[in-house]
């Protein structure tokens, strides 16, 4: 199978994270390969709707930041990591605005960004685009990536595993040197291999059966790195965002935080708000907080879903901050300065994954992972709304940073590296297995491991996980890679990691609720669930 020349650092993942990290590695003078396995816009951070939270306002503090953020974080986050975050923002947002990202500024003339207050935040300090943030900031930052005469962007490529040099030659360093992909387009397998490797793959939500996100958020940078030795931590806590739209047709159409931060209620059918029962911030409470009370409301009364109701707000108003939301609901049939918008929670945000230092550094010399496949400590078992695309400036620069002290100090070129070795699969004789496993797999943790967990729950979904398992395996041995069959090995081994880290923890916080441990344990107490791999 082809190999492709090395370069100093190959980026897997087209996001924000990605797109961010290749920008600067360029800048640096390295050469960038880019690999991304779907079109830059069908990624999470194009989807993103709210925005990016910044202490820029005149009432507001990288400290104040800190707090929320702590506080969302349910006891888990590490301080360190978070306050890196919150005062790297404001200079995050000054990057973004030289890549030309138009922010929403203030109206009339005022010389200053706009700027909205989402769950969880004490101050109005997240910095937008309209309700279209995450679409304007890719379009400006995808158009100086492919301008980059220093990135070579591989599309419709879909990485497979990491390569360690010791793994391949003997006596060699035990480093991530390259990594194999599936050229989607040949059905042929190409060895990249680098001096360095960067995982900025987003989450894993599609392992559930309704998400938020977009179907590349299938766990591969978390899956490759755990098989290539890396230690991943909290992976139960899946945040649910409480607000996605309930429609048949509406795949994955999220109201953004936005709406509830500009004024929105939520509200049973018959009309009643119900948030201030079970939280006295209401509307603005954390998002773990908002999508369990949802959820206990649907099941309560039996209900499809609930209602954010925006309407008592002035109809100019509701469309010069929400055009699109108002522009989508329309299309189905909803017109949101009139009538309520019918919303159920849905899989959003992975808090857990690859565990990293603050440069970025995983636990394999070598590889950095930089975004939603990470666990940095900021999130802890809960995320603030907006610091994800934060996140993925802040230590996108950071990977960076560290990456020129690393190659400066003369680190060499990969060895020579294999191919792919096809000699003793063949083509997959019935497709049927990989789509039947990969729809099993998504209702059962949808239905075991989801908003609400019990242990004859999560053992259930274990038991079904292990036969999946060996499926898959025998899968894998025997026929040709596929796309959807590297999918559905990397979401089965993020389904594990899942469950097992949900059964390690003997309480109930954050994102994690269970009704055998219903308690919170005291915060000195408070302890992160680490997986570790055998090698």
């Amino acid at each position: 199978m082809k190999t492709d020349a090395p370069c100093d650092l190959l980026v897997i993942g087209g996001g924000l994270a990605g797109q961010a990290s290749a920008l600067h590695a360029a800048e640096a003078g390295f050469s960038v390969r880019l690999l991304i396995k779907k079109p830059f816009d069908e990624c999470s951070s194009a989807w993103a709707q709210g925005g990016i939270a910044a202490a820029v306002g005149p009432d507001d503090d990288p400290e104040l930041h800190v707090a929320d953020t702590l506080d969302a974080g349910a006891g888990l986050c590490k301080v360190e990591s978070v306050q890196f975050l919150t005062q790297q923002a404001p200079r995050a947002i000054a990057w973004l605005r030289e890549q030309q990202v138009a922010f929403t500024e203030m109206p009339d003339g005022v010389a200053a960004l706009h700027l909205t207050r989402e769950g969880g935040h004490s101050r109005r300090r997240v910095v937008h685009a309209a309700d279209a943030t995450g679409q304007v900031i890719m379009d400006a930052v995808t158009a100086q990536v492919l301008r980059h005469p220093s990135i070579t962007v591989c599309t419709d490529q879909i990485a497979i595993d990491l390569i360690r040099a010791d793994k391949v030659s003997p006596g060699g360093a035990r480093r991530c040197v390259g990594a194999y992909a599936l050229d989607v387009k040949t059905k042929k397998v190409v060895t990249h291999a680098a001096r360095a490797v960067l995982l900025a793959t987003g989450g894993a939500s599609k392992v559930y059966l309704y998400t938020t996100n977009p179907d590349t958020s299938t766990g591969d940078g978390i899956a490759m790195a755990w098989r290539a030795g890396c230690r991943v931590a909290n992976m139960e806590f899946m945040q649910f965002h409480p607000t996605c739209l309930y429609h048949p047709h509406a795949k994955s159409m999220l109201i953004s935080e936005a709406v509830r931060g500009e004024g929105g209620l939520l509200v049973l059918p018959n009309g009643k708000r119900f948030m201030d029962a079970h939280d006295s911030r209401g509307e603005l409470a954390p998002r773990d907080i908002v999508a369990r009370a949802i959820d206990f409301e649907m099941k309560r009364g039996g209900y499809d879903c609930v209602y954010l109701d925006i309407t008592h707000k002035p109809a100019k108003e509701i469309l010069e901050h929400f055009p699109n939301i108002a522009r989508r609901c329309q299309e189905f049939g909803i017109d949101i300065t009139r009538e309520p918008i019918p919303v159920v929670p849905a899989a959003h945000y992975t808090c857990g994954g690859v565990i990293t230092d603050l440069d970025a550094n995983t636990d394999l010399p070598g590889l950095y992972a930089v975004g939603e496949c990470t666990s940095t400590g900021i999130h802890g078992a809960n995320r603030l709304a907006s610091n994800s695309l934060l996140e993925c400036c802040v230590f996108a620069d950071a990977a960076i940073k560290r990456l020129k002290l690393e190659l400066s100090n003369g680190t060499p070129a990969p060895p020579p590296l294999p191919a792919w070795d096809e000699s003793r699969v063949t083509d997959a004789d019935e497709r049927i297995v990989v789509s039947h496993n990969w729809n099993e797999l998504r209702h059962f943790m949808w239905n075991y491991v989801g908003i609400v967990r019990t242990n004859k729950r999560l053992q259930r979904a274990l038991r079904r996980i292990e036969l999946l398992k060996g499926e898959i395996a025998e899968y894998y041995g025997n026929f040709r890679v596929t796309s959807d069959l590297i999918e559905l090995r990397n979401l089965t081994t993020v389904a594990e990691m899942t469950v097992r880290c949900g059964m390690s923890r003997h309480e109930s916080r954050g994102l994690h609720f269970n009704r055998d441990y219903p308690k919170t344990l005291p915060a000195d107490q408070a302890q992160d669930s680490i997986l570790v791999p055998e090698d």
